[in-house]
């Protein structure tokens, strides 16, 4: 049968083919926008990754430089002030580096009860505080700390606090953690926090490095 275009059935036909062709192309390109989308994300996400990478990397080498050496500090800022600390030696040590940790036991007189832990992780940089007993045991408040979010720079790293920092300590919710290592002059480590004014900066002479190192940290 020879095929009429004025046929009512040849035309609905022919419209249903039409409708089907706009449909596959609408749905190609928007498959096609989908693509392009997730693609830019991608690209967007690696080069953060790669900033990321690279200035933490860079920092961490910095850090590395100083294992196995310790060095004498002075608290130059405490705000309130922090009987704790003040009038005492304060010594830092980089006892232990790995691939992708740094432990820094930090004394305090002849409390060693404090250990800062720097690692690498799979989203960059993250510190936390260890603090334990005389006997070892971990003390209620510890394992505080928190990510770096920024790539930061090769000098200085900031810790936000983490959730974690947040249920032991409400107040702590707006600290941000602060490590700067000045090659060859100071190792800085700093607390601020915006919503209670609290301000701490320790500085550590890496020009002078102690030839005695200091005994293990409690809980080594």
């Amino acid at each position: 049968m020879a095929l009429q275009l004025g046929h009512p059935s040849t035309s609905a036909m022919l419209s249903n083919h039409s409708t089907l062709r706009l449909t596959n192309s609408c749905v190609s390109v928007t498959i096609l926008c989908l693509l392009t989308a997730c693609a830019a994300e991608d690209t967007g996400q690696s080069s953060r990754r790669d900033m990321l990478t690279t200035t933490q990397d860079e920092f961490w080498a910095a850090l590395q430089e100083l294992c196995g050496r310790a060095f004498p500090g002075q608290l130059i800022e405490a705000s309130p002030p922090d009987e704790i600390l003040a009038g005492q030696v304060l010594i830092m040590h980089v006892r232990e580096c790995e691939d992708d940790s740094v432990r820094i036991p930090f004394h305090v007189g002849n409390d060693r009860s404090r250990t800062w832990v720097i690692s690498r992780t799979e989203e960059g940089l993250h510190l936390k505080h260890e603090h334990n007993h005389e006997d070892g045991s971990e003390e209620e408040i510890t394992q505080y700390g928190g990510d770096a979010l920024t790539s930061g720079s090769r000098s200085r790293q900031d810790f936000p606090a983490d959730s974690h920092t947040t249920s032991l300590v409400s107040t702590a919710a707006n600290n941000i953690w602060g490590i700067e290592i000045r090659s060859g002059r100071t190792f800085v480590y700093s607390l601020r926090n915006g919503t209670t004014n609290r301000r701490v900066r320790l500085e550590f002479n890496l020009a002078e490095p102690i030839e005695e190192l200091p005994p293990p940290p409690w809980g080594a």
